[in-house]
């Protein structure tokens, strides 16, 4: 799917972020405009979908990383339809993924401290529609965080 220089590139974008392009082009090896080139087909491609800035949860307040398996009452389309867009409309749930298994949802949300987290379930959680069971875990420490996806050429 991606050569090696391509592979090359989106693992230190990945990883590193948006860097000025001659010194992608330099650690990739190739010219300044042909890295250019490079990125803009990947964008263009919808590989690369946009770039952010990865935050320490730690120094902007947010002590608490939990984890909230959902089930819903039902998995009719419109209950899905109403409980992921009620999921949207509340910034402090950082990820929504539909699963298989035991649990119909898994979300993660981001909270000051248990005080906070109490106030995000009262006030957030407990007025999503359709919900039957919810279970919480906090994450005690990140051994590994998310740096993004093996990209392998081939």
């Amino acid at each position: 799917m991606f050569d090696r220089i391509d592979a090359k590139l989106l693992n230190l974008l990945q990883r590193e972020g948006p860097k000025p392009v001659a010194e992608l082009g330099d650690r990739v090896g190739l010219s300044a405009s042909a890295c250019h080139r490079r990125i803009r087909a990947l964008e263009a491609e919808g590989v690369i979908t946009g770039y952010a800035a990865r935050l320490d949860p730690a120094r902007i307040g947010m002590e608490l990383d939990v984890f909230v398996d959902i089930s819903l009452t039902s998995q009719s389309e419109e209950a899905l339809s109403a409980f992921e867009s009620a999921v949207k409309s509340f910034d402090e749930i950082l990820e929504c993924q539909l699963l298989s298994g035991a649990s119909d949802y898994r979300l993660r949300v981001a909270a000051r401290n248990v005080a906070d987290f109490d106030r995000l379930h009262r006030h957030c959680l407990s007025r999503l529609p359709g919900v039957a069971a919810m279970h919480s875990a906090f994450a005690l420490r990140t051994i590994k965080g998310f740096e993004g996806y093996p990209i392998t050429a081939g």
